[in-house]
Formats: C-alpha cells, structure tokens, sequence
C-alpha cells in the first residue's frame, strides 16, 4: 500500500492497515508529519508560499496550535488518544469570565463585557418578556393554565426574576471587579443590568456578532467539555508515527500519478530535486483536492472534474508570548475565548500552565475574508496589529509584556494552500462530485476530512481513513 500524504489521515490509514499485516509506506512533502496538525515551538520554522520566512522563538515549554484547536468528547480523535496513550486535558473553550468587545455597535461598543453579565442579561430580559406574554394571556392557546404556571416558575428560576417576573441586578451577573463579596460588611457591588436595547444592537449584521457568539458554546462540536493533548496537538500526529512500522519519505513530492495494469504508480521528486517512481497494488491519496487537482495524473475527466469542485476555506492563527499573565492575574481569566468583531475576531487564553509567570495564548484565529486580510500583511505587521487590536481589550500591559510572536496563513501555507474546504450546495448527495470521490479510481481511493460531514475536524480526517481501509481491505478479501 503506498499513501500520499502523513496527515491525520494518511497517518491513520496506515496505523490501522498495519494492524491488518499490510506492508505500508507514505510519501510526504513536508519535513514533518501531521499536515495541518501543527504545533510551533522554540524552533519552529517555516516559509510560507510568498517567500517570508518565521521562526518560532517562544520559551521552552510554551507552544501554539497552528492547526486544531480543540476536540469534542464526542469524537473518534478521543478515541485514538486513549489507544495511542496521549495524556489530554481539559481545554476550556469557554469561560463566564471573559470578555465580548464590540466596535461599532451601539451604545456598548468598545466596552469589555464580560461573558456571564451579558448573557444573564439576555435570558433575564427574554424570560421577563416572555413571563409577560404569558400573564398578558398572548399564550393561551399553546399552553394550559397549569403548563403557564410551571413556565412562569421555569423563567424566574432561569431567568433570575422577581416576584413579580421582573428583571433586575442579581449575582448571576458577577459582581464588580475588586468588589466581590468578602469578609466583614462587604457583600458585594453588582452592577446594573445593561439595557435590552443595548444589547440588541450588540447583534448587528456583522457575522461575529453577539447572537453568534452566544450560540457558539452550545453547537454540537463546540460544547463543553473540550480537550487538547498535554504539551500540544501535534502529539497526536507524533504517537501515529511511534506507532507504525513502515517508512515515512519526507521531503518527496507527488508529481504525477497513475493507475497501470497492475496497480499505482506514483512519481515524485525529493528535496534534492532527484526524481523517482514507486509502485504499488493500491494508493490511498490524502492529499488536499486544491492541491491534488494540479498533479497530472491518468484519472478520468469526471474525476478531474470533481477534484476542483471543493473551495478551500482560509483561516489564520497568531500565537503571541507575554512575559506575565495578565490574564490571569489582573483578569482572573483563565482558559475560555474573549470574543470580538474586530479583525482579530478572538483571544484564546491557554488552558494549559496555569499560574506560571509566562504565557503564550492566541492573539487571533481568524477566518475567511478577515483571515485573507490578516494573511496579506508581513508577519510582524500582523503582530502589530494584532497587538493594537488586543489592547482595546486588555489595555497598555498587551504592548508592553509582549515578547515574541508566530503567525501562520493556511491560504500561504505550502501544500496546503487553505484550512480546510467547503462543498458548494448542490454538490452532496447521491450522484455528487462528493459522492463519486468516495469511490475508488481504478486502484487509487481518496481520504481526508473534505470527504466527511465533519470537515475541518481531525475526527473527519480519522473516519475518512478508517472509512477507505475498511472498503479497500473488503476488496482485498473479496479478490
């Protein structure tokens, strides 16, 4: 078996076909494996496809994600974490602590609203108005007097109400920072409930506005508890490796490939720009449809056609180091996502390393057009304004305890060239582009989260391998 490709997939195509005594080897263009799955380091080093080169300089022990961020319970990533012995640990991917900032949207803009008082104030507001539809008899016909009754209890408790279904301060919201309850004759300041107008305009047209970030922390992939491998994402990728046997060609790339009468053959080109062939009886091909819609190959004009049916989907990262805490120490923020609409779109605070004196977290994780814009500027212009755009919310210290950064644009990333794909409408489904690309070309089958239901998650990437084992091992029997 030959695979192309040491990402999630193809790592993972070739963990489980070993198990089944096939005798496997991956060719991978890059000079490490994991694909997407990358964690930089002190040392890290990469040159993106417009010639600008970063190298990692963070302190030993301090690390970003690149690529995944977090894993659901949920997902068979677990589950490869539990057989390959990767210790995790909780990664908390959301925080009542943090804060929204919004620009240009009402009266609240360019405040830090903390998570809790925002969203107590969203469903106390709700619940009140609902509490008054109710007693206003506006739901006689969908509820009997006694299903009225339980919902008016329902909203006070959820909702925070009085006895008279009204909405007001209350501890759900937090109290002021440096004036929580403590000893003697100190209860406590709550602050006001923000206004229902206000917090209306905070859910402007902008994709990130409050609505979008409100529902985030309840989506199915996205919902505590998440979890991220002790020391990094890329540990997981690291374990596959330990766990095969076959060899991994780093540093070749596909330049051509082609079913013959016999099998797969695959030419390709190493780091010294010597060029060779391997043959093979079958070819599991993980390669990213953007790129692999470029490598000439002998695969009917359908299959061509549909390789460039999927539309990469840009996103970026920034890792910032910072010499304190500051999250933690003047914030008490620990772990969770501080959410904005500005370029940067978040700040995810590390999960990890709590209470050390330093600390490396995400200064933006952005997407599509404002991962393009981000994308375009030189490396330490994105840290500029990366920092300029983090000040707004964590004030002068995010400038002034700031020491190294590392950024990276999956649009300009070699050989993969976006974060992950979308499937236009229409093209799913029985008879689809996707449809067709699930089957076998002659020896050759295709793998990677782009043929799943969950792209851009490493579970795709892992069910799209084990997927194409299974049918290629009941062929194999069959034959």
């Amino acid at each position: 078996m030959l695979i192309l490709g040491a990402g999630i997939a193809g790592l993972t195509a070739m963990y489980e076909l070993e198990k089944a005594g096939y005798h496997c080897q991956i060719l991978e263009a890059r000079q490490r494996p994991g694909g997407r799955n990358w964690s930089a380091r002190r040392g890290t080093s990469e040159t993106s496809l417009d010639g600008t080169t970063q190298t990692c300089q963070f302190d030993p022990g301090l690390y970003m994600n690149v690529g995944p961020t977090r894993i659901p319970q949920h997902h068979t990533t677990i589950d490869y974490c539990r057989a390959l012995k990767i210790p995790i640990h909780v990664f908390n991917n959301q925080n009542a602590d943090a804060y929204y900032y919004f620009e240009e949207a009402g009266p609240l803009s360019n405040q830090r609203l903390r998570h809790r008082a925002v969203q107590a104030d969203a469903r106390g507001y709700i619940s009140e108005l609902l509490a008054k539809a109710v007693n206003q008899g506006a739901l006689n016909q969908e509820l009997s007097t006694s299903d009225k009754e339980r919902l008016i209890d329902f909203l006070r408790t959820t909702g925070v109400l009085t006895a008279q279904n009204k909405y007001g301060e209350n501890p759900d919201r937090g109290y002021r920072r440096g004036n929580e309850p403590v000893a003697g004759d100190r209860p406590g300041i709550i602050d006001a409930p923000y206004k229902l107008s206000d917090l209306f305009a905070l859910n402007d047209k902008h994709t990130f506005n409050l609505g979008h970030w409100i529902a985030f922390e309840h989506e199915w992939d996205q919902a505590m508890p998440m979890f991220e491998p002790d020391g990094g994402m890329d540990r997981i990728p690291m374990a596959l490796v330990n766990a095969i046997t076959g060899p991994i060609h780093y540093g070749t790339e596909v330049t051509r490939i082609e079913n013959t009468a016999h099998g797969v053959r695959v030419s390709y080109r190493d780091q010294h720009e010597n060029t060779s062939q391997l043959e093979a009886d079958y070819c599991i091909c993980t390669i990213p449809p953007q790129i692999l819609k470029r490598i000439p190959n002998n695969f009917p004009v359908q299959v061509q056609s549909d390789l460039a049916v999927p539309v990469p989907v840009n996103a970026g990262k920034m890792g910032l180091q910072f010499q304190r805490r500051f999250w933690e120490l003047d914030d008490r923020i620990f772990g969770g996502i501080s959410m904005t609409n500005m370029d940067i779109t978040q700040i995810l605070y590390p999960s990890h390393g709590y209470l050390e004196q330093k600390g490396a977290l995400i200064g933006y994780y952005a997407f599509d057009i404002q991962a393009d814009q981000l994308g375009a500027l030189k490396p330490k212009e994105r840290e500029q304004h990366a920092i300029t755009q983090g000040s707004k919310i964590h004030g002068t210290v995010y400038r002034t305890a700031f020491e190294s950064s590392f950024s990276n644009d999956w649009r300009k990333t070699r050989y993969s060239e976006g974060a992950w794909v979308d499937w236009p409408a229409h093209t799913q489904g029985p008879n689809s582009p996707y449809a067709r690309l699930l089957q076998p070309v002659g020896q050759v089958y295709f793998a990677g989260d782009h043929l799943t239901y969950t792209i851009a998650w490493q579970h795709g990437a892992f069910e799209a391998a084990r997927k194409v084992v299974m049918d290629l091992h009941k062929r194999v029997v069959a034959s």
